[in-house]
């Protein structure tokens, strides 16, 4: 692709870089095109006075989703033994990729103004054999072999600004609750903004 503005201040460096460059056994080099001369500005142009800078009405800044926060130590450990209880649940596996992040979306919106807390997410755990494994641990199943397709997605969904919205923090399930397989998702609450 030929660059359409020759005349943009950094010509001279890129023509630089292309002396410099050594070109690639049996590829014949493509000479640059000559740098046109700059065009004199039109006539109407030189005589319009510049115009004094005015600053533009201040933009409301948009509310950005906050971070996730994660879970405390207690909601933690609670969950990694299996002893919380989950207010409901949405069951994603056998969906394709672009539906289950819609469904998902929906549900963590509609479970949000029901006022719930701790929601389990059903991903499935994909097909491979370490997949059945049912230990639970805090990183045994970020491995790459365990992950099934929406097991690998769902958690890059959460950390969007769409997702962060509803969420304050996840982790994987209890064997009990789906183990691999599965995420509690727990929810912000809602403020109330009225006056």
């Amino acid at each position: 692709m030929r660059r359409k503005h020759p005349d943009l201040p950094d010509h001279h460096l890129w023509e630089e870089v292309a002396r410099r460059v050594k070109p690639l056994r049996g590829v014949k080099r493509v000479a640059a095109e000559p740098r046109p001369a700059a065009a004199a500005p039109p006539p109407a142009a030189r005589a319009v006075a510049p115009q004094p800078f005015a600053p533009a009405a201040p933009r409301r800044a948009a509310s950005a989703p906050p971070p996730l926060t994660g879970l405390d130590r207690r909601m933690e450990q609670r969950l990694t033994r299996g002893k919380a209880e989950v207010e409901s649940r949405i069951d994603l596996h056998g969906e394709g990729v672009e539906l289950a992040r819609v469904k998902l979306l929906d549900f963590l919106r509609t479970q949000q103004l029901a006022g719930s807390r701790l929601v389990l997410v059903i991903t499935g755990k994909g097909a491979s054999p370490f997949s059945r494994h049912t230990l639970h641990g805090r990183d045994h199943f970020h491995a790459p072999e365990r992950e099934g397709r929406l097991r690998r997605e769902v958690p890059l969904w959460l950390h969007e600004a769409e997702f962060r919205r509803h969420v304050s923090g996840f982790q994987p399930a209890h064997p009990k609750h789906g183990g691999g397989g599965a995420f509690y998702v727990r929810l912000r609450r809602l403020r109330d903004d009225r006056p």
